[in-house]
């Protein structure tokens, strides 16, 4: 679930603050705002509204979640192509007649996915919390389909007599988190251009 939503995060938000960091303007204001306006909401606020409305599903906690992470991408990718977009082989670029297509996929985009990528395992383990937290209130992912939140959840009647209902779900969702955010942290270090240059 964190994995697949994020990856849908990833692609709309890389390719709205692509535009939007390129082409500055209107387009650059129309997407602040659509980011802006996603990022007042809390989060689990905004997911847990997703799911009151709709009925708790797998396809609709993937849209609510991609939702939530889409913003961040957004700014992140933003932020990204502006620096780049004035760096000199654009430019010359640009004055070689290349198109804005070209320019934006050939020169500016492989120098944004670094960033993007080191970004994204920090995004999947703050979804796979997301939805951990919407199954542990019972709004996630419906019976019989396991889910670490659920099986907390589950469990929580059981505490006395078997404590290890809970623990065990809850270490492992513990372990998995740590070591996307240690993941993220490596490449963050290793491929962001950014701290290099």
């Amino acid at each position: 679930m964190g994995t697949v939503s994020a990856l849908g995060g990833v692609l709309v938000g890389t390719a709205l603050g692509l535009f939007a960091g390129y082409f500055r303007k209107g387009v650059d204001w129309s997407v602040t705002l659509v980011a802006d306006v996603l990022l007042s909401f809390p989060a689990l606020v905004l997911l847990l509204a997703i799911t009151s409305i709709f009925s708790p599903s797998v396809p609709t906690l993937l849209v609510g979640l991609a939702l939530t992470s889409t913003p961040t991408f957004i700014r992140l990718a933003r932020a990204n192509t502006m620096a780049w977009s004035s760096r000199e082989f654009v430019r010359a670029a640009r004055n070689m007649g290349a198109s804005d297509s070209r320019i934006l996929l050939r020169e500016i985009l492989p120098n944004v996915v670094p960033t993007i990528a080191a970004y994204l395992p920090l995004v999947i383990a703050a979804l796979i919390v997301a939805e951990g937290s919407l199954s542990f209130l019972g709004l996630g992912v419906p019976p019989p389909t396991p889910s670490w939140g659920g099986m907390i959840n589950a469990g929580a009647t059981e505490m006395r007599t078997s404590p290890y209902l809970v623990f065990v779900p809850a270490t492992v969702l513990f372990l998995t988190v740590f070591a996307l955010n240690q993941a993220g942290e490596h490449l963050r270090l290793r491929f962001d251009r950014t701290l290099h240059d």
